[in-house]
């Protein structure tokens, strides 16, 4: 049963006592003429809910229904509607725009029929009540094919003029003429980004969501759900499908999580996500997308991955390093996708930016991507005044590219959200009127149209846009359903503007992604290609966040942009995370007693892979004073702590800044995180030192009275020698047996691993805190019998 079939069955059912609210006002400003609001001259608001025969035929009957409002603040006494007989046919666009312009009843509005009116008895402030009106062509007196105003309003007991009136456009099709007018009409399959880059930290890398709304849009009463049943069963449909849609919901057929709110920066783990319920779902909905993209001549065209927003990037990211490449990747990737997913051929290379509204620099951005096709909305490109008919879609617009330009009109009548009967059924007769004298313009030429609904396209809409093309399509007809291939490839009308302007709407600059929104996206691969270094599985991380970053990018964010902002955020924390999950643990002061010890450093990886390709450097703020020993190397098992042993040279007491670095390896070595400061207080360098001088002023007294009695000797024997260092040089080695003045050696513990030198793990457990090792009785002893260089 059709829109207009169910929306008579309520009318007749209910009768005339039925009360009901005025429907909601929408946005979808084309549509929502011809109702003018009530005001104090006009106090009855009317509408038109439906007309049984949306085209007229010879002897067809026709019921026209509604609703009446008294709007005003006094009762109307014995309210009735009443059907106007249309003034004249509307043979231009023109005229149908005026009608569609109108505000308050007027002569134009045409003459009352007799005979035709639905009594509804008193209406006080605020009540509503349905009508229902019958009549056929001829009583309405048209008498030859084409498109007609169709009007009622609403009197009271007095008659004497009308309360408030309801415009909408009856096409009268007596008989085929002309070419019937090819029409592609756009179908899009879209919503904005759910996967992000975290996945559970299990074998199979479970996906996570950042919520579970698309589970009820996939549902058969969804929004997704209902675009597909619907558009199924229209012939030659263009299906637009973002990619990353398709990938989301393929993940959603296994198990997957979903994020609890406040953790989208988070690693994913069981306690800050739950289950996901989707998964029935989301099965049957891609199953019965797979059908009705493959049967009644439909064409799939892939967006490139996520739908980036070609306008913003071009305003607002022109040159950023690696978006050229990100585009030709998502432009790569979403043909691919699309075509593994739906099992079908796939048309690429097409761009649609946001509303399809074109400047020279958004063409340019498209051109990256390797799109030949640009799908424009006519209001970027309008056409001459001079121009007396529509031309072609399709238009050269130069550098390889055509530009399919959808009719401005057709296209703004389902932008919107149609979620009443009253505004479905306008734009569905405004639809037919303007086709209809479209065909008519040039009957003997082919004419070919885009219809550009909106990217986010809504269930009452959708139903709207399908009935109108069936009422269209139907035997008889003026309109021929077709694909995007087809009118994309028709002549192009040589009066036709090709002209791309060189201005982006100003009221559309608000939404778009700004410089430094999209500048963060792509500062992202800089921070990821140095965490992918030292990743000994790079494609766990990779592939992840190379989706997120061309989501962080998406159209779908122009509608939504808190989320949006949320999403880029989240994945910016999340890399921050996994780049700060391979760290060296804080340290503040750490005591080392000697002037030969060990410094101890850990470095701890959270990450749940092993890690390497690492170097842990420490160096001293005086090296004077304090100096340890080489670099590290570091590699690190999935979760773990490990403690290197660096050996230090201690020259003076006293506080020394040291900094802890991990630095990455290979030729182009780079800093990986941030340097750990931390203080070493230096400890018993003092008495050690002041025992090797004291030791050496005895030495230098022995020498003197040894220098003393071989003189004495000498002078005895008649023998002097005044040379004293050649003395001293023959003392340097005492004699065996005289190392009676050696100092008793400094002992103390020295484990396995300090033996084993820098780099090496101690004994004991990983990641405490850095300590220092005493010197070793050797080290003691040379320093004792003066071998150790003081001073240096």
């Amino acid at each position: 049963m059709g829109r207009a079939a169910r929306r008579l069955a309520a009318v007749l059912a209910g009768g005339t006592v039925l009360l009901s609210a005025v429907p909601a006002a929408s946005a979808a400003a084309p549509a929502r003429t011809g109702f003018p609001a009530a005001s104090p001259e006009y106090p009855a608001t009317v509408q038109i809910d439906s007309l049984s025969a949306p085209v007229a035929g010879e002897g067809t009957m026709i019921t026209v229904s509604g609703r009446v409002t008294n709007s005003g603040s006094s009762t109307v006494k014995a309210a009735h509607v009443v059907l106007r007989s249309p003034k004249e046919q509307l043979d231009t666009r023109s005229a149908i725009n005026l009608v569609a312009g109108r505000t308050g009843p007027g002569s134009k509005d045409g003459t009352v029929l007799p005979g035709h009116k639905a009594d509804l008895g008193d209406l006080a402030p605020g009540q509503s009540r349905p009508y229902s009106i019958q009549v056929n062509p001829g009583d309405l007196g048209l008498k030859s094919a084409g498109v007609y105003e169709l009007a009622v309003d609403v009197r009271d007991e007095d008659e004497d003029r009308p309360l408030g009136i309801a415009r909408t456009f009856l096409p009268y099709n007596t008989a085929p003429g002309g070419k019937q007018t090819q029409v592609a009409t756009l179908w899009p399959i879209t919503h904005s980004p759910e996967l992000v880059a975290q996945t559970m930290p299990d074998n199979d890398q479970m996906p996570v969501l950042r919520d579970d709304s698309l589970a009820t849009e996939l549902a058969p009463g969804g929004r997704l759900g209902r675009l597909v049943s619907i558009g199924q069963t229209l012939p030659n449909l263009t299906w637009v499908i973002d990619p990353d849609l398709l990938d989301t919901v393929f993940a959603m057929t296994k198990p997957y999580r979903v994020q609890k709110p406040g953790t989208a920066g988070e690693s994913a783990k069981e306690e800050n996500t739950v289950a996901g319920v989707g998964q029935n779902a989301a099965t049957a909905w891609l199953a019965q997308l797979r059908t009705a993209v493959a049967a009644n001549g439909s064409q799939v065209v892939a967006l490139p991955y996520a739908d980036p927003d070609l306008a913003s990037i071009a305003h607002n990211g022109s040159g950023l390093p690696g978006m050229d490449t990100a585009l030709r990747k998502a432009a790569t990737a979403g043909k691919v996708t699309a075509e593994g997913r739906l099992a079908v051929d796939v048309r690429g290379g097409v761009a649609w930016p946001y509303q399809g509204r074109l400047d020279q620099a958004t063409a340019g951005v498209a051109r990256t991507t390797g799109s030949d096709l640009v799908l424009v909305n006519g209001e970027s490109m309008p056409e001459s005044r001079s121009l007396s008919y529509t031309p072609n879609a399709a238009r050269p617009i130069g550098n390889g590219q055509t530009a399919v330009v959808a009719d401005p009109v057709l296209s703004s009548l389902f932008a919107g959200d149609l979620d009443s009967d009253q505004a479905q059924s306008l734009a569905e007769q405004r639809f037919l009127a303007e086709t209809m004298t479209i065909t008519g313009q040039r009957p003997d030429d082919q004419r070919s149209l885009l219809v550009m609904p909106s990217r986010t396209l809504t269930v009452g809409t959708a139903e709207a846009l399908a009935e109108a093309l069936r009422a269209a399509s139907q035997p008889n007809g003026w309109v021929a359903p077709t694909r995007l291939d087809a009118v994309a490839t028709a002549p192009a009308d040589q009066d036709a503007n090709s002209s791309v302007p060189g201005d982006y709407p100003g009221d559309l600059r608000g939404s778009e992604l700004s410089s430094a929104a999209l500048g963060s996206v792509m500062g992202v691969q800089t921070g990821l290609d140095q965490l992918l270094l030292i990743l000994t599985q790079p494609q766990r991380v990779r592939g992840p966040f190379n989706a997120a970053m061309v989501r962080s990018m998406s159209t779908q964010w122009r509608d939504h942009t808190e989320a949006g902002a949320a999403y880029r955020d989240g994945v910016q924390s999340y890399l921050a995370n996994l780049a700060a999950a391979v760290k060296v643990p804080a340290k503040s002061v750490i005591t080392l007693p000697g002037d030969n010890a060990t410094l101890l450093i850990s470095v701890k990886n959270d990450l749940n892979q092993a890690v390497g390709n690492l170097q842990l450097r420490v160096s001293s703020s005086q090296v004077n004073r304090l100096n340890v020993g080489e670099a590290a190397t570091v590699v690190l098992d999935a979760t773990t702590s490990r403690t290197f042993r660096f050996p230090a040279e201690a020259q003076v007491n006293g506080p020394v800044q040291m900094t802890a670095q991990l630095w990455t390896t290979g030729p182009n070595s780079q800093p990986y995180g941030k340097p750990i400061t931390f203080t070493v207080e230096v400890t018993s360098v003092a008495s050690g030192v002041m025992y090797v001088i004291g030791g050496g002023v005895v030495l230098m007294a022995l020498a003197g009275v040894r220098f003393y009695l071989q003189r004495k000797k000498r002078s005895a024997a008649g023998e002097v020698d005044l040379d004293p260092e050649r003395l001293l040089e023959a003392d340097e080695t005492p004699a065996p047996g005289e190392d009676a003045a050696e100092a008793e050696p400094v002992t103390g513990p020295v484990s396995r691993a300090a033996a084993e030198g820098p780099g090496t793990a101690p004994d004991g457990p990983p990641g405490e805190p850095s300590d220092s090792t005493p010197e070793s009785a050797s080290d003691a002893r040379d320093r004792a019998t003066g071998d150790e260089k003081v001073g240096h």
